[in-house]
């Protein structure tokens, strides 16, 4: 399989400073946040790579970076070879950002509420002058409402048909790559199995390739074919799924699964994660997570680990052997 998406050494830092005016009163130094911290991986054509961690790891950020919503700080994008923050070429540029789209995590704040479904959907081909005509109401169809709801507003749909309009509409200019942040959280948990199983059908119809982000291991172990897990802004593990979940190598990865809840987990006593997050504008010397770590050495304090290969498994930890 050919690798579509090449993400290399991703960093993203945000400026979080005060004003000039009252850094300069209160003699304070500006203040930097790491959400991404250099970050790389692959995915291959035809697949789901899912992204998993705890809220403020820096999954959705990686998103928004590789969509073009945010610039990178450092390292690079690549789709089918073209980097999305270098590439000179505007053609190329154009035709490689034309095979990305994004389903973002609320349906109800992703659609514009002032315009008709068939304007939503279609908005990405009228943008470059293509054909839009019946398109709307075909790719409607295809994602199971009615061709007749392209005359609608978003407002007249349920939270589950809303999101099925965002996916119509990130079908609509035949993407190569979608990226979906959360798409699921928002819906319940019956309308998640129907919009999981109609991004699953239409992955296998249309050859499509998935960046799934989301923090529920449930539907990471249903959709995904390979998971990558970060923490703090960096990943740490990088695995196929079965083997993720079956043999994690990586002591966080470990405590996410073990935090998980199980089917037949009634009536076990399960330890709770220990710990918070750390702040990401004062991160930790060395490994991100020694402080939480049950394992952790002198080293883990100093060093900052590497990714290795251990297995079929790539791991940023020092004890992971």
């Amino acid at each position: 399989m050919s690798n579509p998406v090449s993400v290399k050494n991703l960093t993203k830092i945000f400026d979080v400073s005060r004003p000039w005016l009252n850094r300069l009163i209160e003699r304070q130094p500006k203040a930097y946040l790491v959400a991404v911290s250099d970050v790389s991986f692959e995915i291959e054509q035809n697949t789901i790579y899912a992204l998993v961690g705890e809220s403020g790891s820096g999954k959705s950020t990686i998103g928004k970076i590789i969509v073009g919503l945010l610039d990178p700080t450092d390292g690079a994008v690549e789709i089918s070879g073209v980097d999305l923050s270098r590439e000179k070429d505007a053609a190329k540029l154009a035709e490689a950002r034309r095979g990305i789209q994004m389903i973002f995590q609320d349906p109800y704040a992703s659609l514009n509420p002032r315009w008709r479904v068939r304007n939503i959907i279609t908005e990405p081909v009228a943008a470059r002058g293509g054909d839009t005509i019946g398109l709307a109401e075909r790719l409607l169809e295809q994602v199971g409402l009615s061709g007749a709801d392209a005359a609608k507003y978003p407002h007249e749909f349920s939270g589950g048909q809303r999101q099925r309009i965002c996916i119509a509409r990130a079908l609509a200019a035949r993407p190569k790559l979608i990226v979906c942040d959360e798409p699921t959280s928002a819906l319940d948990v019956s309308v998640q199995a129907q919009v999981l199983n109609l991004m699953s059908d239409l992955q296998e119809e249309l050859g499509l390739t998935y960046l799934l982000i989301s923090h529920d291991l449930a539907i990471v172990q249903h959709m995904a074919d390979r998971v990558g897990v970060l923490y703090l802004g960096r990943l740490i593990e990088e695995a196929p799924r079965d083997t993720l979940f079956s043999d994690p190598k990586h002591p966080y990865t470990k405590m996410l699964l073990d935090a998980a809840p199980k089917l037949d987990g009634f009536g076990r006593e399960v330890e709770p994660p220990k710990g918070e997050i750390p702040d990401p504008i004062n991160p930790p010397t060395g490994c991100a997570y020694h402080p939480r770590c049950p394992i952790a050495t002198e080293r883990c304090k100093s060093e900052r680990p590497k990714m290795r290969p251990i297995s079929n498994t790539r791991v940023a930890c020092f004890m992971a052997d």
